[in-house]
């Protein structure tokens, strides 16, 4: 009997102890799955930890995170961006599935024993989902910021009264690129929320040329010139011009553009028609009074080479056909320049025939500032690119060799005047000047036509001045250099 009483005993407390540890296991089973219900301590979605917190609290908390608005900084300007203004929104519930899979990706009893040991599951982790409008961030940028807070650079001003120019001053504008790549940076970020704008310097642009145009015509009239003006410019690297006509304050009518005397600004045309008529690699001779015409502005070899290698007796008219083709219509030579030399026809142009025909144009010799500046255009491009009017009209006959022949003879014109003085020193300038005397050797008609090369940009300028009685060279040479001397500026302005 007694040992029957201990064996029901012992099953008892067996059984009791079951009992406890199926209690036990339930309570702790019981806990597990709450704890299974929530996200693991050392989950972290899109930077933000979230360990302990169920699915709703989870997206609570992101959409705080990423619902914080961006703060720029520009300059001494504070801006707060809302990400949803520029089209940056989460995409949670994609990342919430994907946590919710490697919650649950596990073996259930697997995580159940590791719970019971006390083994915390390892680190998790899901990317960022998102989704971005970088266009819809450059127009706020473009509108918000930019327009705003820019400080546009202030350009440079003519002073009055000089032919000089203030530097003006500096200015900032947003780096677009940049703000774009590091707003985006910010936004993806649950922590590091602060944007410093990066900026860049802008430089003070060139005043337009309206307002060069006008410092011109003010140093026409401070000069006391008051014969007539007549000019042309063309920025060889935008193709921007402007000619006008300029006597006694006031502007006169530019089309069609008047003509003026060509006097040895004709032989730039001649030089194109010889070099149409050689080989590449022409007699010496022909290059040596092709050199003395242009360096030394001599009449005879300008007639020598007119007469041996175009025609002996209508070498001029071939000229003036030539400049024809090439569209020039008031550009013309009707003799040659030895003395008595016959006019072998009288030409009537657009730029002599205006009605209100101020100057008297010498009927050997014709040129407009436009046309004469226009043909040095098409030297230029010839020589630089191998491609101009010259090439298209004269195929075969002009090369891009032969063209910057041209502008290396017409570089070796030194005179230290005109267009050239208001130069500084070692500036390249592919020129030809010229100017007539009556027979009682009064100067009337002055001119000088230019390729100018610069630091700050090439460009065309032709320059002629006529005055009725006498164009004083003091002033009138002063004049054209000072002229010379504006435009130089405005292609080279001072650093700010």
């Amino acid at each position: 009997m007694k040992n029957r009483h201990s064996f029901s005993n012992l099953r008892w407390v067996s059984v009791v102890f079951m009992l406890a540890a199926v209690g036990l296991t339930t309570i702790e089973l019981v806990r597990f799955s709450r704890l299974q219900s929530n996200f693991p301590s050392a989950m972290v979605i899109a930077g933000v930890p979230v360990g302990g917190l169920n699915r709703q609290e989870a997206a609570e908390r992101l959409l705080e995170v990423y619902s914080l608005p961006v703060e720029l900084q520009y300059n001494e300007n504070i801006i707060h961006l809302d990400p949803n203004l520029v089209g940056f929104e989460i995409n949670l519930e994609s990342m919430l599935a994907a946590a919710d899979l490697q919650r649950t990706q596990g073996p259930f009893w697997g995580d159940f024993w590791d719970f019971l040991w006390g083994r915390q599951p390892g680190a998790s982790s899901v990317p960022l989902d998102f989704d971005k409008s970088d266009s819809r961030l450059e127009a706020y940028l473009q509108t918000e910021i930019i327009a705003r807070y820019d400080q546009p650079a202030i350009p440079a001003q003519p002073i009055p009264g000089t032919v000089n120019f203030n530097p003006g001053s500096p200015g900032t504008s947003l780096d677009m690129q940049a703000a774009i790549r590091l707003i985006n940076n910010a936004m993806r970020s649950p922590t590091n929320r602060t944007v410093e704008l990066p900026t860049q310097r802008t430089n003070p642009g060139r005043p337009s040329f309206e307002n060069l145009r006008v410092l011109i015509q003010q140093t026409i009239d401070l000069s006391n010139f008051d014969g007539l003006t007549g000019m042309y410019l063309l920025d060889l690297q935008t193709a921007q011009e402007f000619h006008f006509l300029y006597q006694d304050g006031e502007e006169l009518d530019p089309m069609p553009d008047l003509s003026f005397t060509a006097s040895s600004t004709i032989k730039i045309p001649i030089m194109v028609s010889i070099f149409r008529r050689i080989d590449e690699e022409p007699p010496a001779e022909i290059m040596l009074w092709m050199e003395e015409m242009i360096t030394k502005s001599g009449n005879d070899p300008a007639d020598w080479l007119m007469q041996s290698v175009i025609d002996p007796t209508l070498g001029p008219l071939a000229v003036t056909e030539d400049m024809q083709a090439l569209g020039f219509d008031s550009t013309f030579l009707a003799g040659h320049f030895y003395d008595l030399a016959p006019l072998l026809i009288r030409f009537e142009t657009p730029g002599n025939s205006r009605s209100d025909q101020i100057n008297e144009a010498d009927p050997y010799s014709q040129t407009t500032p436009t046309e004469i500046g226009m043909l040095l255009s098409d030297i230029y491009q010839c020589a630089e690119t191998g491609g101009s009017t010259l090439l298209a009209v004269f195929p075969d006959e002009i090369t891009q060799d032969e063209c910057r022949q041209m502008i290396d003879i017409l570089s070796r014109n030194f005179i230290g005047v005109l267009i050239e003085a208001g130069l500084p020193e070692g500036t390249r300038v592919a020129h030809k000047h010229g100017w007539v005397t009556d027979i009682y050797g009064v100067i009337h008609d002055i001119s000088d036509v230019a390729i100018i090369f610069t630091p700050g940009g090439n460009y065309i300028l032709t320059i002629f001045l006529y005055h009725p009685v006498q164009a004083v060279w003091d002033q009138a040479s002063t004049l054209v250099a000072e002229i010379s001397r504006a435009v130089y500026n405005y292609y080279n302005l001072p650093t700010p």
